[in-house]
């Protein structure tokens, strides 16, 4: 450091041990504020990440907080189904005003901005990326306690953008039963821990399917070994969700906000102390 250091690395063009590393996180609306910001991920797509983050924003507002959901699945947007929402997001002249569920979540998507929710987003990743970025910097979100972000598969531009972007204070890593998904989750935790982005644990969907006569859990995809590979890196599994038709069927009317069970307890637990 030199002795006439004025403390501002922006002005300064010494490369000296003391020079604060670049940051590219970007700040949220002016209007905004955000206490915790929570990625539902994984390295496959299918595994059931809207449900989870449907369902832990469902739980998180039942237990009293201001819950919100950034939908950064922008070439597969469902989270305004689940919900069944239908208006759209609001552009005024200080900033994007999201749409709000029945319970009162509040919801940002592309398919609240586009003229027809059929339409198909058509963008390379940089755009793609630069979008869900705006839907942090431009939309106002008012006195959130939990955001829940709705990531795309992979560990491609947009989950990058995110992770570089968003202050995440954690994440939830989506799985299946299969034995290729632990290869896929182990490729998401590797991801997490480059970036430095605390695991709350790992929550496996498609886990049983339970007989209605008898009550017998039935393994479809064989026997889970979420167990060894949460292990293996030592996070806990923090749901588990069987395959249940009641379920798939209030996604499909957009009446997720209606759900009952308690698979995700302990992953709802897992949020105050963040």
């Amino acid at each position: 450091m030199s002795e006439n250091c004025t403390h501002d690395c922006g002005s300064c063009g010494e490369n000296c041990s003391d020079r604060a590393p670049e940051s590219f996180i970007e700040k949220p609306h002016e209007l905004s504020k955000i206490k915790k910001v929570i990625g539902v991920v994984s390295g496959k797509g299918g595994v059931g990440k809207s449900l989870v983050t449907a369902m832990l924003s469902v739980i998180s507002q039942r237990n009293g907080y201001n819950t919100a959901i950034l939908d950064a699945d922008v070439t597969g947007p469902s989270i305004p189904k689940m919900f069944g929402i239908d208006e759209k997001a609001k552009n005024t002249e200080l900033g994007l005003i999201p749409a709000k569920s029945g319970s009162g979540i509040n919801v940002m998507s592309i398919n609240l901005l586009l003229a027809n929710p059929d339409d198909p987003v058509i963008w390379r990743g940089p755009i793609i990326a630069g979008v869900v970025k705006q839907f942090w910097t431009d939309v106002i979100w008012n006195d959130v306690d939990f955001m829940f972000i709705d990531m795309p598969p992979g560990t491609g531009d947009v989950p990058l953008t995110v992770f570089q972007s968003i202050p995440i204070d954690g994440i939830v890593i989506v799985a299946s039963p299969q034995e290729l998904v632990s290869m896929i989750v182990k490729k998401a935790v590797n991801m997490a821990n480059m970036m430095n982005i605390p695991i709350l644990g790992i929550v496996e969907n498609m886990s049983y399917v339970k007989c209605p006569d008898c009550g017998k859990e039935i393994k479809i995809f064989g026997d889970s070994h979420i167990e060894d590979t949460a292990a293996e890196f030592g996070i806990d599994v923090i749901g588990k969700i069987p395959v249940e038709p009641k379920l798939a069927k209030l996604c499909d009317e957009g009446k997720i906000e209606f759900f009952e069970g308690d698979w995700l307890s302990k992953a709802a637990e897992c949020l105050p102390n963040l």
